[in-house]
């Protein structure tokens, strides 16, 4: 099955080279702007993988975050509570504790898709609402486990990690993010997706097997939020359970629904708008919340199929009548 085009080979070598590049140039760059740069393209990552969840396949998932700590946390386990006991590990330096983090970053977002395979196994059998309340309840499961446990720092959470994260990595993972999610619901079985959201009875009449489209998206979505908090946590050197809690969630969804769910280009756009714009009203203190939530109430009221939201399932659909031809 060839679902990936030249077009987007291109448009992926060209993303990973300004990648290389922003690493090269890095060290002239404003640490501060530079930090927000990286801090925007984790978001990216986070809501091109929860769009292939709520935009493509017409689900509602309110557990982003909990995907986003399992890798996080997992991959700081492997670069900072290991190496305490494996000198070996504690001894790597430069280009190999570089692979090191690599290796970590990938062992967390596969955790994370494990965690996403066995909750959406059973969950994604639900709909509507009823999915909602479960993946918000893993959320929630796996923040409290997190708290409990004092092996990965409890309350207090694990502080020290390593600087790993760099222009590079947050913005190759951003632009493989948006290549894979792009292309996957381009293919012919990413037509699955988009005959799942649009009415689930009439996919499974054709023989579409709703549940396992579902189920992939959830567990890619999931893999890519895993690795997404690996990032997170070690640009941050800091993660703690509270910042991966509902809130979290919710603020990956309304990137989606800003930029229109369904679009990847629209929710990547939100999420670098959003990210900078919440940066420059910081100096707001309390204000900053409450103009964002009126914007957000604005936004809806103006413009509620977000940003890009009905090119994104326009086009789906031309290029859906297209193959289908």
């Amino acid at each position: 099955m060839r679902w990936i085009s030249e077009h987007s080979r291109t448009t992926l070598l060209i993303g990973l080279a300004l990648a290389g590049l922003l690493q090269l140039i890095s060290g002239n760059l404003d640490v501060y702007y530079l930090n927000i740069g990286l801090m925007a393209a984790i978001h990216v990552a986070l809501a091109v993988s929860l769009n292939l969840v709520n935009g493509y396949t017409g689900q509602f998932s309110l557990g982003h975050a909990g995907f986003m700590a399992v890798g996080a946390y997992t991959a700081a386990s492997l670069t900072t509570i290991l190496p305490e006991a494996l000198p070996a590990i504690a001894g790597l330096k430069g280009f190999s504790l570089q692979l090191w983090f690599v290796f970590s970053t990938l062992v967390g977002g596969g955790a994370a898709a494990l965690c996403g395979f066995l909750v959406g196994m059973p969950s994604l059998r639900l709909r509507g609402d009823y999915l909602a309340i479960v993946t918000l309840g893993f959320g929630e499961i796996i923040r409290v486990f997190i708290q409990s446990s004092d092996t990965l720092g409890g309350a207090r959470g694990l502080s020290g990690l390593p600087p790993l994260t760099s222009p590079f990595t947050c913005v190759s993972l951003a632009v493989i993010s948006i290549y894979i999610c792009g292309n996957l619901v381009k293919s012919t079985y990413g037509l699955g997706y988009l005959a799942t959201r649009d009415d689930e009875i009439a996919a499974e009449s054709v023989g579409v097997n709703t549940t396992r489209c579902k189920v992939n998206a959830f567990v890619v979505g999931a893999f890519i939020a895993g690795m997404a908090g690996s990032l997170y946590g070690h640009l941050l050197q800091y993660i703690n359970p509270s910042q991966f809690g509902f809130l979290k969630s919710i603020e990956i969804v309304v990137l989606v629904i800003l930029g229109g769910m369904g679009s990847t280009l629209g929710v990547s756009i939100a999420a670098v708008v959003m990210t900078f714009g919440l940066e420059q009203m910081r100096n707001l203190n309390e204000w900053r919340m409450v103009i964002y939530a009126l914007l957000i109430i604005v936004f809806m009221i103006v413009r509620p199929q977000g940003v890009m939201g009905t090119l994104g399932v326009e086009r789906s659909r031309t290029k859906s009548k297209r193959k289908a031809a």
